[in-house]
């Protein structure tokens, strides 16, 4: 997504919560398959995956998040 869409801040909001529940959603799913004899490339793929969302989340958290006055 283009940092000109994320300007605004009740859009950030929402996106926000959009990769929090996507990167909820990716947790359970691969607590499930790391239980269940299944294909290790698409695990190591969801896990990456997860790991980019937690790095967006972060990242627009911290665009939301002002900074102290030090």
């Amino acid at each position: 997504m283009a940092d000109s869409m994320l300007n605004d801040r009740d859009t950030m909001l929402r996106h926000l919560h959009e990769l929090r529940s996507e990167h909820r959603d990716l947790d359970t799913v691969i607590s499930r398959l790391v239980d269940a004899t299944v294909d290790q490339l698409q695990l190591q793929r969801l896990k990456k995956r997860k790991l980019l969302l937690k790095d967006e989340i972060a990242r627009i958290e911290s665009r939301l998040i002002p900074d102290s006055i030090a």
